[in-house]
């Protein structure tokens, strides 16, 4: 789409101010992605990293207030726009985006032309109105991000089918305009698909990476991105475990666009399943063993950031399957690893009521056991193991039940055979 300048009506066009399109409007989140970049050559180039989802370098002057909004550094941005000339109908906007309360919906609207419908969109992103605008005879991106506005609208009122519907006008009208918007616009309907159990989500999620790729200013938004396709796959997987290799480069990719600093829930998240992709991999080669080391390692990051205190659910997923994976990794140093997994399994089973999760704790308790017994602590696993059995049968699960005994009775046999070498030994 060219660049299409819009003379601003009232004080606006006295001022001799004039906005330009296409907008870099809705792939940045809120408040970055409703900010307005303002004409002139000095924020053209600007203007179009971001339509490209980049961020600008430098920024100019004029833009200072987005770096600080970006930055995260709100009440600095308000105040730069504070400082503008009042006239700048384009600042009392992005103020207005920044802090609705600083000025009149009604009068900025007019004085807005063809932009004035952000207002209301705005007001509804915030929650101020409950009705998103219509779209009416919009086109481009500021259709786009209308149209993504009434899905929302949509979503919440129950009516998945009519937000896809919706999100798909949007990424036609986004298309001319900015590859970036389409790809957000793909994401969000492939994750409403992904929760109705849409087929169509794994297309819709395939074609929002394509549509992001290049786009370095939105690399969480990207990471999230990889980590739902991911998602999707895995799923697929638990039925056919050979198309887990498709889906290790998702989880690596997330991984390579964001740091743990940046987005610490999303770095842990990649992590741990990227370690459960590698420990559910069928063992048909030798580098199936340098997996298992490297999924161990991936668990063991994710929980520099999911801990007992703030996550503990996915604490205690991470450290069962850390445990797991210390058991069945060959090592040089496999005993040493093997009394780590007991006391793994030991923090877990803090965590595992047996009054809300007595089959959670169950296996937790049947796998401590079984490694007790490998090393050679007979006493203590008879008696996880012995607990173990109880809980299964409680529960019903007879196939757990005959796994245990045959454990119990492999102990037996271990036992009888130490007695009778002992005995057999000359004094």
């Amino acid at each position: 789409m060219a660049d299409v300048l819009t003379n601003l009506p009232g004080t606006a066009e006295q001022a001799g101010l004039y906005a330009v399109r296409p907008q870099p409007l809705g792939a940045f989140p809120l408040p970055l992605g409703y900010l307005l970049i303002p004409v002139g050559e000095d924020c053209d180039a600007a203007r179009a990293e971001l339509l490209a989802g980049r961020i600008p370098a430098p920024w100019p002057v004029r833009l200072r207030a987005h770096e600080l909004v970006l930055a995260g550094d709100r009440a600095a941005a308000l105040a730069e726009l504070t400082d503008a000339d009042p006239d700048d109908v384009v600042a009392r906007y992005n103020q207005f985006v920044l802090d609705p309360d600083t000025a009149d919906p009604d009068r900025l609207r007019s004085e807005l032309g063809e932009f004035g419908v952000l207002v209301d969109l705005v007001l509804f992103v915030l929650g101020r109105t409950d009705t998103a605008p219509d779209v009416g005879a919009l086109d481009g991106e500021l259709a786009a991000v209308v149209l993504s506005g009434q899905a929302s609208a949509a979503l919440d009122g129950g009516d998945p089918a009519a937000a896809i519907a919706l999100l798909d006008r949007a990424i036609e009208a986004a298309a001319p305009v900015s590859a970036p918007l389409q790809g957000m616009l793909c994401s969000a309907g492939g994750s409403i698909c992904r929760e109705i159990g849409d087929p169509s989500a794994q297309q819709r999620l395939e074609r929002a990476v394509r549509h992001l790729d290049g786009a370095e200013g939105l690399r969480v938004a990207r990471a999230e991105l990889h980590l739902a396709l991911a998602g999707v796959l895995h799923e697929q997987a638990q039925d056919r475990p050979e198309l887990l290799a498709g889906v290790i480069p998702h989880y690596h990719s997330a991984l390579q666009l964001v740091l743990r600093e940046e987005a610490p829930l999303l770095w842990a998240a990649a992590h741990a399943n990227l370690a459960t992709a590698y420990l559910t991999m069928p063992m048909v080669e030798a580098s199936g063993q340098l997996r298992l080391g490297v999924a161990a390692q991936s668990l063991r990051s994710a929980l520099t950031v999911y801990t007992k205190e703030d996550h503990p659910e996915q604490w205690a997923s991470v450290q069962l399957n850390l445990a797991n994976s210390l058991v069945y990794t060959p090592s040089k140093h496999q005993a040493d690893n093997l009394v780590e997994a007991v006391e793994l399994y030991e923090a877990v089973l803090q965590a595992r009521d047996r009054g809300t999760d007595p089959l959670g704790r169950a296996r937790v308790l049947a796998n401590q056991g079984n490694v007790l017994a490998h090393l050679g602590v007979f006493d203590q696993a008879r008696a996880k193991l012995y607990d173990a059995r109880f809980l299964f049968e409680e529960a019903g699960d007879h196939e757990s039940v005959r796994a245990v005994r045959g454990v119990l009775d492999e102990i037996s046999r271990q036992q009888a055979l130490i007695r009778t070498e002992t005995e057999a030994e000359p004094d």
